[in-house]
């Protein structure tokens, strides 16, 4: 099937899809009321961070441009490792199947899906900058946006991967658990909440191991200006990889399963 058709399918499946969302607002702000949460309720409690780090600032703008940024990771784990739930959802309905039996590229039904996804994790982060440059978040604009991109690029990364897990186990009983055993120790691990430098040697050490480790780092050193590091050059490496990576399985897994 040529790039255009699949460009043409994408276009079509990622319309039906948004239109779907659009349907359910409320979906879309009390997916971004979480991190706002944090933001508001625990981001004042980290005023020191910003001597920690180095970066300066006694009124506790550093301490913002190290925790927006992995809020904004945290937002495009959760945001976008959910959305396999209602994969399954349409598996059970036999929306999928309807959709097989037309001529519309399977690449494009993975692909349509996870830009629907992404773009509704791209707003809730806009959303959650603005938040965050009203409670006293003072970056430069240019590492805002490269922050930014790099949520947006692991939101398409987390999202992929999140429906190849629903196809697989087809199973809201079985996707749950399975995810939340993946989706807690990169939380916890990535260091978004507290910088893992924070951390003792071992666990520090241990968190290496963790890819969005890499791109938390990364859009902090971003938020910071710091554009010439290896934090942010191993951060985008880290994306690039888990981008191609993630959405050649998602677009394996839709072809594979043409059933």
């Amino acid at each position: 099937m040529s790039f255009t058709r699949t460009v043409s399918d994408t276009r079509l499946i990622f319309l039906r899809c948004l239109r779907q969302t659009l349907r359910s607002k409320v979906a879309v702000v009390f997916g971004a009321l979480q991190p706002l949460l944090y933001l508001v309720l625990f981001g004042p409690l980290l005023p020191d961070l910003a001597e920690l780090r180095g970066s300066g600032g006694g009124s506790g703008g550093g301490a913002w441009r190290v925790f927006v940024p992995g809020i904004l990771v945290q937002l495009a784990l959760f945001g976008a490792g959910f959305v396999g739930f209602g994969l399954i959802a349409d598996l059970r309905s036999g929306v999928l199947e309807r959709l097989r039996v037309t001529p519309v590229s399977r690449t494009a039904l993975l692909l349509g899906r996870v830009l629907r996804d992404t773009a509704v994790v791209a707003v809730q982060a806009v959303l959650l900058v603005a938040a965050g440059l009203a409670l006293g978040l003072r970056a430069p604009a240019g590492g805002i946006a490269v922050g930014l991109v790099l949520v947006v690029s692991l939101a398409v990364s987390v999202a992929s991967l999140s429906y190849v897990l629903a196809m697989r186990t087809r199973d809201e009983d079985a996707f749950a658990p399975l995810l939340s055993a993946v989706t807690l120790p990169l939380m916890l691990l990535s260091g978004m909440l507290l910088p893992m430098s924070l951390a003792p040697g071992w666990l520090d050490a241990l968190s290496r191991f963790t890819p969005f480790r890499y791109v938390v780092d990364a859009a902090r050193a971003a938020f910071l200006g710091d554009y010439a590091t290896a934090a942010l050059a191993e951060g985008v490496l880290v994306t690039v990889v888990l981008l191609v990576v993630s959405v050649a399985l998602g677009a394996r897994r839709f072809r594979a399963d043409d059933t």
